[in-house]
């Protein structure tokens, strides 16, 4: 789980957009770039070599 506050001012680091919670996942979505960050153990990866793409 992400603190709700840290969520509102996390932003995507190669677009600056917003991020998406996916709670299920445990990702963060960037639907401009389309890729997504992994969150482990409550903390998000937010390096953009560390982007996934998004498939589907």
């Amino acid at each position: 789980m992400v603190d709700k506050e840290l969520l509102e001012i996390l932003a995507c680091p190669k677009c600056k957009g917003d991020l998406k919670y996916e709670e299920e996942k445990e990702i963060l979505i960037c639907e401009k770039c389309k890729v997504y960050y992994e969150i482990k153990e409550g903390i998000p990866i937010l390096l953009p070599e560390s982007a996934k793409p998004l498939s589907g």
